[in-house]
Parts: C-alpha cells; structure tokens; sequence
C-alpha cells in the first residue's frame, strides 16, 4: 500500500508566498497541503483541528513571530519545522538562531522567476519537506546542549588580532565534510571536538545562499578554530574550516604542497548545489589517501557516490551512525555502496578523525 501524503501547514503572512508555497508543495503526489495560516494564531487554531506532519514557517509576522511560536511548539509539542526565510541579514541570523531552536532546515521564499529557477526551488523545498517528514526529533540537540550564544566583550569595539587563532602555513593532511537535514548541529558537536591544529576542514552543508556565511561567522565567533565562507583560492589550512557557499559548489585542488578551494556554477548535482559529491570527488582526485571523507545527517543519496570514490581512492571514510543521525539518509546509502571505513557516534568522529591523521603521519 501506498504511504499516505505528508500533510504540510504553510505559516506566512504573505498571501503570495503561501499561494505559491501550496502550489510548489501540491504538485508532488507525495505531499499534501492540508492549510495555509497567515499568521501563529490562526494556525495554532488549525491545529487543534488536525495536526501536521510538517510546518513551514515564516520568521517575521505580525503578533506573533515565527521563533516565539517556533519554541512554544518545540516546548508543548514538538513537530518537524522547516524555517521559510528572506534572503537578508536580519533573516539569516533569525533562521540560525531557529535552527538552534529545533527547526530542521531552512528554505528561502519562491518567487517568480525564470522556470530554472521555479525548478529549483521546487526540488529543494520539496525535499526539505520529505527529509522533515523522516527527521527524528529525539537526536536533535538538547536545550542544554545548544550552541551558546556568541561571546560579548571589548572585542567588539575592538577586535584583538586574533593569535588565539593563528593559522599553520601548510598541510599535508585534509578532511572532507558532507551533511544536509540536522547537519548544523552536527557540525558544531565535530567542530566542539577538534584542537586547534585540526587539520583543515573543507565542508559541505546543504543551505540556501547568503545564510553559509552568516553560519561560518557564527561557528567562528563560537569556536577556536577558524571558520569561513570559502572563497574562490582560499588554502586548506591547519586550524581553518571553509564552508561551502550556498548555492555555489565547492570543489578541492592542489596546489604544490597545498590544497585550495574553488568556487563553481553549474547544474544542481545529486539534486543539490552545492552538492558533497562534487567536493568528494575532487578530494579523491586530488588528495587521495591523504584525506579523510566524513557523511553526516541528512536526507538523500548526496555524498554516497563520492564518499565511495574517496575510498577507492585510498581515504579513509567515515558516516555517522543511524543512532545520531537525525536522517539516516546519506549515511545509510555510502554504507549500502561498501564507501565506509568506520560508522560511528558523532560524539567519536572528531577524536577519531585526529586519531587517524596522527596515526598516518607518525
């Protein structure tokens, strides 16, 4: 038998954002909208008529913003909420602090536009919803376990130089990162776990453009290591992690005894862009056996072909275990292709990461 649709409740205040919400959302056979709400208030009354399988929600409202009702969910009921932001500043840092909050993922509004883009936005809000509809809320982080607040001090008038944070000058060694739905959460927990001469990092997380660098400058502000939107040349360094901008792919090159990044336009690949199968595949290209693949929580399939070629290719690859994962999607399909070395606990990859790159070099 068929499984029944995902039943979806879109909240925003714009007539025009919900209208075309329900119609990207109603043309999978998959996904059923079962109501609109301009605001928390009437949604809070549809709710207690029947309840979603997943929410989209706005963050701006009028009486009632989406974060408010956003904890007041996650404290009397929790449900799988994907966020439905602006592409502004003010929207990306109310959607991060959301994601800290409990939602899952966040989507930015459709808008009229050339029929790639329309296409575009469909595949990825559609999928965002399905991922929602599988995500295991028991795995998403603990209120005790949160991110802290970014710290407040002199800093911020004026900022010191930074030697906290002094950045090697080459490496040998790289790690590769992959995740999507539950991912950035994931990455602080493996960033939290890592010393400051970590090797450097080059990541992959499934999120709208202009919301990666606002999530780089907070994991930066939150952690030792040094954390960035990846720019086009930008060296792998030890202590540095390059996030990959959203939208773009983000793809590993050598450079002499260094590695580099490069930034590239292109085709959603693996039904993503950026996608980790690009950036796994030029790591088994370019650094071989002296890198390390990590695949964490998320929905789909993207990372497994890459992860796979890594392995081939001499690097030792890693996938979070079902029992972290908030979606056991990836994960599950590079174990499934016979691309992982070691599943474990996301509280063991960061310690298991330097053990394997300390083991290699000795």
């Amino acid at each position: 038998m068929p499984k029944n649709p995902i039943r979806v409740l879109v909240i925003d205040d714009s007539a025009v954002v919900r209208e075309a919400m329900t119609g990207l959302l109603d043309e999978d056979p998959g996904i059923e909208v079962m109501g609109a709400a301009a605001d928390p208030f009437i949604a809070a009354n549809k709710m207690e008529e029947e309840v979603p399988d997943v929410i989209t929600l706005d963050i701006e409202m009028p009486r009632m913003d989406g974060l408010t009702f956003l904890k007041k969910i996650m404290t009397q009921h929790p449900l799988p909420v994907i966020i439905c932001s602006t592409l502004t500043e003010q929207g990306s840092d109310l959607s991060l602090k959301a994601l800290e909050t409990g939602a899952l993922d966040i989507i930015t509004k459709p808008k009229l536009g050339t029929k790639q883009f329309l296409e575009e936005s469909r595949v990825r809000i559609v999928d965002a919803v399905k991922a929602a509809a599988e995500a295991d809320l028991t795995r998403k982080r603990s209120p005790s376990r949160q991110m802290p607040e970014p710290k407040k001090s002199s800093d911020a008038v004026a900022p010191p130089s930074r030697p906290e944070k002094k950045v090697m000058q080459t490496t040998e060694k790289v790690v590769l990162v992959g995740a999507s739905t539950g991912g950035t959460e994931a990455l602080s927990e493996l960033l939290a776990s890592l010393p400051l001469d970590a090797p450097g990092l080059v990541v992959v997380q499934h999120m709208p453009e202009h919301f990666t660098a606002a999530f780089a400058q907070r994991l930066d502000t939150t952690f030792p290591l040094e954390v960035k939107e990846a720019e086009e040349g930008d060296s792998v360094l030890q202590g540095r992690v390059l996030i990959a901008p959203g939208n773009r792919h983000l793809m590993l090159q050598r450079s002499g005894a260094r590695y580099r990044v490069r930034i590239k336009d292109g085709p959603f690949v693996s039904r993503h862009r950026p996608s980790v199968d690009v950036l796994f595949r030029t790591g088994a290209r370019y650094a071989g056996s002296n890198a390390v693949g990590v695949l964490l929580t998320g929905m789909g399939d993207d990372g497994a072909q890459g992860l796979k070629e890594m392995h081939d290719s001499g690097a030792f690859c890693i996938a979070q275990d079902e029992a972290s994962c908030v979606v056991y999607g990836m994960p599950a399909e590079a174990v499934r292709l016979g691309a992982v070395d070691a599943e474990l606990p996301l509280r063991d990859i960061g310690e298991h990461v330097i053990s394997r790159v300390r083991r290699a070099a000795s």
